[in-house]
């Protein structure tokens, strides 16, 4: 399993998407997310929600898997 970090996420989703050959057209017309959203989080703006986030990862046939762990010293 690869960890990437949540500043990678985005670029990792240009490569994906890029790798896979669709433009950010096609995943918005297949996730139903918008072009424009689209646009911002590739650029490294904005603040998906974690369905925005599943919806484009499964276009792009990745998945998501997120943990939340307790500070060691607690």
């Amino acid at each position: 399993m690869q960890y990437i970090a949540y500043m990678d996420i985005f670029e990792t989703l240009k490569q994906r998407r890029l790798l896979l050959d669709i433009t950010q057209q096609d995943l918005a017309d297949f996730s139903g997310i918008g072009l424009r959203t689209i646009r911002q989080l590739e650029a490294g703006k904005g603040n998906p929600s974690v369905e925005t986030l599943s919806r484009l990862l499964d276009v792009l046939g990745m998945e998501i898997d997120i943990r939340v762990k307790k500070p060691k010293n607690v």
